[in-house]
């Protein structure tokens, strides 16, 4: 797939040139010990024993039309990933598991339009049944996965790491003794035998010498795919057998694994029918083939060494440190001492620290986006197809990828809107010829895009039951985002203002005026709010879709401005902003969902899992600080729906109250979500698995910490007392402002920025009026104050600045 989506990188000058920035100007800045403390931490998940493998359950029923489900794989196992190839380790000491996904491999899947599969399991016959000093551990700071025991008087290491820049996945075995492994290698095409002519696929596995290769075909779509297993042995001897290899007293083992398809993103795969989006002629044979020998030559230390490289590259740049220290206890049993009552910081860390190691190992630059399980599914049927659901769940995914320094993340969902915008055009123009025939214009880019709820790898939707249109602008504040934080003009020019600008031209035809003058969306619907019928409701006007025109109108004149743009449109947008009337507060005291709204509850189930109609508070800035009866109703809002939820929904509810500058209450959802809604592998459960609740609260953390959205950075706004002593590095403010603090007894006691892009930098916190800044070289920087708690000061590209607070 790298080598396939490379190819089409060439052809897209779009992608945001802001890594290298990173790199040369991300520097740190704190000093003294929290500098240190945070720069030590090392941040794990282990356990003291393997994880259980009872295999897959048809017979168990989850959510999402998903099956079979595997409890323990969802639970227990590690995951591993380098963004499009994803792989679930178990550690085990007789027949070691490891399940690999790669996001391109699909079948019919659970509604008939496709979704993500297993791609295949690989075991490795090991035999050691008595172990004892047994221990295996991910390990975030380096995204190794190492297992570690005694048997017989021996001990056998283990390590795997999945490769960005090779695209491969390793696996290393070896022990403190010659000649003391034996193995058998032995993968397996999972469900050749579909439930469902749907998901139908055909597949064989043959072993050549020290090569194993997976090939077949995934009929729904015509996936031709090839997996190919290189058994490297230090020593001793191999032998081949039909579909295995088995390894007979080495000294060490390497297992080289890489995966393809004929997989080519582009608009073909979302304009084309199912069976014409994949070329059927096209074998990926020689791109694996091309990893495989790349890998081998290398070699693992290099593989290795490349691998630490790229990775440390992006993990490494943030350090949030809650005053904790790395726990003695296993992860589940830290899980578990948190259920009882043992709130310790380090796991709160662990799990922000563990979403941006997800969000790494998911979505690269040159790989398709994270979806709803981020790179992983063991399923036949994966729930909800692992799709992209614009409704909430891919927009999740990346809120926290610029906050967190990781808005390279982010370029993978930009080559994919990229490739199916085109589709999302006619999807607009078919909703025009609907609602307004008589306002189709033959110029696609007047009619703008629509983009639907569903969405996978091959596919978009345009309309859906239950979401309305504000469904696309919910996902372009994604791409305002990406300029607010990167500030690439580039971007902003090429990518962002256009398809921002189209999504307010699609807007202006989908508006229909009222008898008093309000301009309203029709059909509206507010996210999978049902009547007590069990139908959608449907109406006009809702606030989640009149919250995103205003949103999507003003970040269209913002973008404008930004790139000196004076369009004649943007008149129209101006005369349509006062018209749009997007938050009514009901009698209840509360952000009213629905305009016919009275009292809290009058429509759907009052303790939905979705907060649509207060997305305009988070990820939107409508709701902000200069409206603090808006803010008041939100918060009645957020009681009124309730805390216990799925668990994304309580991770937005988390990120809705930081929002609030209420730290207390962000952090009371944080301990929750913990205590309900993680494996013991700390994967997020819906119940089942999904990324989005790891995503969301990452973002959270992060938003407790640093705000940027009203238009200064507001640092520490969200911060409760139990986090009163502690620091952070290396967070990115809108404005492409890196921010380290720390405080005391709740007091901020240490500030820097680092100006990655030049802009002017202003900054509010209670009494930082009486502050004073300096240059790295220690000249006074001349300030303007805003009162006694706001500064604002001019910045030259690259500089760091540091405050003295009185």
């Amino acid at each position: 797939m790298r080598h396939t989506m490379n190819r089409t990188l060439a052809r897209m000058s779009f992608v945001s040139c802001a890594g290298l920035i990173f790199v040369l100007c991300g520097c740190h800045s704190l000093t003294g010990s929290f500098q240190k403390a945070q720069s030590e931490k090392t941040y794990e998940l282990w356990e003291r024993q393997p994880a259980p493998n009872r295999g897959h359950d048809f017979e168990i029923e989850k959510p999402g039309r998903g099956y079979p489900f595997d409890p323990d794989w969802e639970r227990w196992s590690y995951p591993l990933g380098n963004g499009m190839l994803g792989a679930n380790v178990f550690g085990r000491t007789d027949v070691e598991r490891i399940q690999l996904s790669e996001k391109t491999f699909a079948n019919g899947s659970a509604y008939g339009r496709g979704g993500a599969t297993n791609a295949t399991e690989l075991y490795l016959d090991i035999g050691h049944e008595n172990v004892t000093n047994y221990r295996r551990a991910l390990n975030l700071n380096d995204a190794i996965h190492t297992v570690s025991y005694q048997s017989g008087g021996v001990g056998y290491q283990r390590e795997y790491f999945t490769s960005y820049p090779d695209d491969v996945m390793v696996v290393r075995l070896t022990a403190d003794e010659a000649k003391a492994l034996s193995l058998t290698v032995r993968p397996e095409i999972p469900y050749l035998d579909a439930r469902n002519e749907l998901d139908s696929k055909s597949g064989s596995v043959t072993a050549d010498g020290d090569l194993i290769t997976l090939t077949g075909t995934i009929d729904y779509y015509q996936v031709n795919f090839e997996i190919q297993v290189k058994v490297l042995p230090e020593g001793g001897r191999l032998l081949t057998g039909e579909s295995s290899i088995q390894i007979e007293e080495a000294d060490a083992v390497t297992l080289l694994v890489a995966v393809d398809t004929n997989y080519i993103l582009g608009p073909h795969i979302f304009l084309n029918d199912p069976k014409d989006k994949l070329d059927p002629e096209i074998d990926p044979h020689a791109w694996v083939a091309e990893k495989i020998e790349k890998a081998t030559a290398l070699g693992f230390d290099a593989l290795k060494a490349r691998h630490l490289k790229d990775y440390r590259d992006l993990f490494g740049r943030v350090a949030v440190n809650l005053n904790s220290q790395v726990s003695e206890l296993p992860t589940h049993g830290l899980l578990e001492a948190y259920r009882n009552g043992a709130h310790n910081p380090y796991l709160e860390e662990l799990l922000f620290q563990y979403g941006r190691y997800l969000l790494i190992a998911s979505s690269r630059e040159t790989t398709l986006p994270a979806h709803l399980q981020g790179a992983w599914t063991q399923y036949e049927v994966s729930p909800w197809c692992a799709g992209y659901w614009h409704n909430i769940n891919v927009q999740m995914n990346y809120w926290g990828a610029f906050s967190t320094n990781l808005a390279e993340t982010f370029d993978a969902y930009l080559n994919y809107f990229e490739a199916y915008k085109p589709q999302a055009r006619r999807f607009a123009r078919e909703f025009i010829e609907e609602i307004k025939p008589g306002e189709l214009s033959d110029d696609p880019a007047d009619n703008g895009w629509i983009l639907g709820t569903g969405a996978n790898a091959y596919q978009i939707s345009g309309r859906s039951t239950h979401s309305g249109p504000g469904t696309g602008a919910f996902t372009s504040q994604l791409l305002m985002d990406h300029y607010d934080f990167t500030q690439d003009e580039t971007y902003l020019r090429e990518v962002g203002y256009p398809s921002l600008l189209e999504m307010s031209k699609f807007f202006d035809k989908a508006l229909h005026e009222t008898e008093d003058g309000v301009l309203l969306i029709k059909p509206s619907a507010s996210p999978e709010i049902k009547l007590e019928n069990g139908e959608y409701y449907v109406t006009e006007g809702c606030t989640f879709d009149q919250g995103f025109v205003w949103e999507n109108h003003n970040n269209v004149l913002r973008a404008a401005e930004a790139l000196g743009r004076d369009d004649p449109f943007l008149d129209v947008i101006r005369r349509q902003i006062p018209r749009l009337d997007p938050i009514q507060v009901g009698s209840s005291g509360q952000i009213k969902e629905f305009r016919e709204e009275n009292t809290y509850g009058e429509i759907g189930d009052p303790h939905h899992r979705h907060i649509s109609h207060l997305c305009t508070l988070y990820p939107g800035t409508l709701i902000d600080t200069s409206k603090p009866e808006w803010m008041e109703a939100a918060a009645t809002t957020l009681n009124l729906r309730g805390d216990l939820t799925t668990g994304w929904a309580m991770a937005h509810r988390m990120i809705c109250w930081a929002r609030l500058k209420s730290g207390e209450r962000a952090l009371e959802l944080y301990r929750k979500f913990i205590v309900n809604k993680l494996g013991e592998n700390l994967w997020s459960l819906h119940p089942p698995f999904q990324i989005d609740g790891n995503f969301g609260c990452m973002a959270g953390v992060a938003e407790m910490l640093l705000q940027s959205h009203e238009g200064h950075i507001d640092v520490i706004p969200a911060l409760p007392e139990a986090w009163e002593n502690g620091s952070f590095d290396g967070l990115v403010a809108r404005g492409n402002f890196e921010v380290s603090a720390a405080w005391e007894a709740g007091r901020l006691s240490q500030l820097s920025v680092v100006s990655r892009s030049g802009k002017d930098c202003r900054i509010k916190y209670s009494g930082l009026g009486d502050a004073s800044v300096f240059d790295a070289k220690g000249r006074s920087i001349e300030i303007m104050k805003e009162g006694k708690d706001e500064v604002s000061f001019q910045t030259e590209k690259g500089l760091t600045y540091h405050f003295r607070i009185k």
